[in-house]
């Protein structure tokens, strides 16, 4: 139940104001002076706050002013004389949310109320969820001391002191950065980390995943729409590019976006302005923008897939994120950090892992990195029946092999050996070199060809010492 505090010096009007409230729902109390409209705004803590500006030891004006240097939730509303246009802008000034003329209509308070109670409430749910989004955010949310992810901390940490230096409001962006990791490395994190810990903390940061976007509609989500702009356009929509004003747009899986949207990105990021769908004008911007992608981006734009002008706009600064399979002890950090949260989150006692389930997370290779990881954790937790997770809770599971075959063929390092005499080692590290040399290095048909994902067939590559730049 919302509490109403009203300050009137007419003992009358005040009770009715008070009675009436009451019965509709609100626990009113009544105060005649400042001094005992302050006591009972110290005791009752009140959701709103209606008081007159002419008491008898004071004015609500300096009610108002004193509240509001301590308090910026509690909603004020001032009572003025009719047409007290003037005070009713110094009430405005001083911090009130809105204001009542004299005579006071009881239904008008009443829908006055609720109207800022409601608001109140939404100011609060926002409130919470900022909150949380940026205790949940922030270079320390980065688990592990790995030589790569000091490394990369160490990026975050100076990046962030010298947008600081540079623009301690944040009303300038900082330069754009691409991020670089395979799936599920937590690129995300990163993101979040150079925007809650910059200058721009306190405004919107918003993450879109380009690769999930439907083609025919990314110029609307990015720039928005005017109504009638096309089939099914009803009413005007906000892009993520506005929505994100004062902020950061990550755009992850940037390597997705197709060749004809990444042109008008590119001019956005140069121009910082957008032009929404069906409208004649250009809207300024002022945007940080960080993207990632877990594609050989590079590779990409050498092979006319991406757009090198845009990526040369886009790696002003490279963050990369290693893979967990080369961080080492990071494994067991993560995992016992996970370990804690699906124990709160479950209900669970303390959660350990056995000194088996500890080496066999160490041997894993992880292709799916901290994502894997998450939902390997998260089953353990919620499936095993003791204390402790043992290598059978953990149902690892190894990156499938190579099946398909594939001509073999010779390259610099050497001749592949017959699958036939060969170890299995041998067979796969033959078909790999052969899928490569078909496809002249391209990475992304050679895995198409094998049938497997570029990161699985990148991770083997790195097994078997192979580069790509080997069959170019």
């Amino acid at each position: 139940m919302a509490v109403v505090l009203i300050v009137e010096d007419e003992p009358l009007l005040g009770r009715n104001m008070k009675t009436f409230l009451n019965r509709q729902g609100f626990a009113a109390e009544h105060a005649e002076t400042v001094a005992e409209g302050m006591r009972l705004y110290q005791t009752l803590q009140p959701d709103l706050v209606i008081v007159d500006h002419n008491l008898p030891d004071g004015t609500g004006l300096t009610l108002i002013e004193t509240i509001r240097t301590t308090d910026r939730w509690t909603k004020l509303v001032m009572i003025t004389a009719h047409g007290g246009v003037e005070l009713a802008v110094a009430a405005m000034k001083a911090g009130a949310d809105d204001y009542l003329t004299k005579p006071v209509s009881l239904s008008e308070m009443s829908l006055l109320a609720g109207r800022l109670l409601q608001q109140s409430r939404l100011e609060d749910t926002l409130s919470f969820y900022k909150t949380r989004e940026r205790e949940l955010s922030g270079v320390e949310r980065i688990v592990g001391t790995s030589p790569g992810i000091l490394e990369l901390k160490r990026k975050i940490r100076s990046l962030t002191a010298a947008e600081g230096k540079a623009s301690p409001d944040g009303s300038e962006a900082g330069p754009p950065v691409l991020i670089l990791g395979e799936t599920g490395t937590g690129k995300e994190l990163v993101a979040r980390a150079l925007h809650f810990d910059g200058p721009r903390a306190s405004q919107p940061f918003i993450a879109v995943n380009c690769a999930a976007l439907p083609e025919q509609l990314i110029e609307s989500e990015l720039f928005g729409h005017e109504r009638g702009a096309f089939t099914g356009a009803t009413e005007k929509k906000v892009g993520l590019f506005q929505a994100a004003d004062g902020g950061t747009l990550f755009l992850d899986e940037i390597g997705e976006l197709p060749l004809a949207q990444q042109g008008k990105l590119l001019k956005a990021i140069e121009d910082r302005i957008v032009r929404p769908v069906g409208s004649v004008r250009d809207r300024p911007v002022n945007v940080r923008f960080v993207a990632a992608t877990n594609a050989a981006i590079e590779e990409r734009a050498l092979h006319g897939e991406f757009r090198s002008d845009l990526l040369y706009r886009l790696n002003t600064i490279t963050a990369e994120i290693p893979p967990l399979r080369q961080r080492g002890e990071d494994v067991l950090t993560i995992a016992e950090t996970l370990a804690l949260e699906f124990e709160r989150r479950y209900g669970r006692a303390h959660l350990s892992f056995t000194s088996a389930a500890r080496q066999a997370m160490l041997r894993h290779s992880w292709p799916g990195n901290i994502r894997e990881l998450r939902n390997v954790i998260e089953q353990a937790a919620l499936m095993c029946a003791r204390d402790q997770i043992d290598v059978a809770d953990l149902n690892l599971r190894d990156v499938p092999a190579l099946m398909e075959r594939s001509p073999a063929a010779k390259g610099p390092q050497g001749s592949a050996p017959n699958s036939d005499d060969g170890t299995l080692a041998e067979t796969e590290r033959a078909m790999i070199i052969g899928a490569l040399r078909q496809h002249n290095g391209n990475v992304s048909l050679a895995a198409r060809t094998l049938g497997i994902s570029r990161d699985t067939l990148r991770y083997r590559m790195d097994k078997h010492s192979l580069r790509r730049d080997y069959y170019t």
